[in-house]
């Protein structure tokens, strides 16, 4: 239960950001990219581990951030009990714009078998490209596949795939 001295408190807190512009722009330079990457990751990592979300994906990042960051990552994946999988080729559907993550890194987190069904999805996809197959029903049920190892409902995932294809 909290008290009332700290509700007072939590309430002056929040008077003098909202009384104190400087005060809250110096508050919102002391967070930094990489400190918000690894917050977004540790939420990310706590709805897996939950069991929420079967597959969630970090912000994309250059190589470069990635192998700045990844240390501090698997820190807060131990600390949730979720796997990290480095991506550098991330899986394209009509989820997402094709570029999205062109020439970027992006860490999936998972537990259990989830990398082996994203891999799964991947190679499914590539072997309707190579037979020139991909396209129709099978381009969509390749991003529903995805949509739903993500966790995305199925209206979602519908709707992100016709704002992709521009109806």
């Amino acid at each position: 239960m909290i008290s009332k001295a700290t509700i007072r408190l939590l309430c002056g807190s929040v008077l003098l950001c909202m009384l104190s512009p400087i005060a809250l722009a110096q508050y919102s330079q002391a967070v930094d990219a990489r400190s918000y990457q690894l917050g977004i990751l540790g939420g990310f990592s706590e709805v897996v581990r939950l069991g929420v979300k079967e597959l969630a994906l970090s912000e994309v990042m250059s190589p470069e951030e990635m192998d700045d960051i990844l240390p501090d990552a698997q820190v807060v994946a131990d600390r949730n009990g979720v796997l990290l999988y480095r991506e550098a080729d991330l899986l394209v559907t009509d989820l997402y714009p094709a570029d999205v993550a062109l020439g970027k890194h992006v860490l999936l987190v998972y537990t259990g078998d989830t990398l082996d069904k994203y891999l799964a999805i991947k190679a499914d996809k590539q072997a309707l490209v190579d037979a020139g197959e991909y396209d129709g029903e099978a381009r969509t049920e390749i991003a529903r596949r995805f949509g739903r190892l993500l966790s995305y409902p199925m209206p979602v995932i519908d709707e992100l795939i016709k704002k992709q294809r521009g109806h």
